[in-house]
């Protein structure tokens, strides 16, 4: 099963510098990176809800909404700061090095939320290993810059 999960990531990640390049050629044509951002955003909502429903057969379950943490809610925030960054961004600096960043940004990012347990994750204690990736991976960020 882990090796599924890890096609499912690593096909993600192909997605990511595909989509972006998509993006930033539609921002060509509409003449705006937040409308190119936009648009795609709205094809993702339109597929996702009809995958949904016909994998699911029904609309979301909402019972207890009220008890789930505010920011529980804020993903699609998240993901906007995605879609429209990506897309501003892999036109002025390519997508090589857009990648990289945003690799780095994750890691990072990953490496506090593991280590204290934050969002509700269970913590993961921090090691010398995990700090030297991370640290590799910030020196590979400014050599493919």
């Amino acid at each position: 099963m882990y090796l599924f999960y890890a096609a499912l990531a690593f096909s993600a990640g192909v997605m990511l510098p595909v989509q972006a390049a998509m993006n930033a050629r539609l921002a060509k044509l509409m003449g705006s990176s937040l409308w190119a951002a936009s648009f795609s955003g709205f094809v993702l909502t339109l597929i996702l809800a009809l995958a949904g429903f016909m994998s699911l057969g029904s609309v979301p379950r909402m019972t207890g909404a009220g008890h789930v943490p505010w920011w529980a809610w804020a993903g699609g925030l998240c993901g906007c700061v995605v879609l429209s960054a990506t897309t501003i961004v892999a036109p002025r600096l390519g997508t090589a090095s857009m990648i990289a960043l945003i690799m780095s940004g994750q890691v990072l990012c990953a490496l506090v939320i593991d280590s204290f347990g934050m969002l509700g994750m269970n913590a993961q204690p921090f090691e010398w290993q995990r700090g030297l990736a991370a640290g590799l991976l910030l020196m590979a960020t400014f050599l493919l810059r």
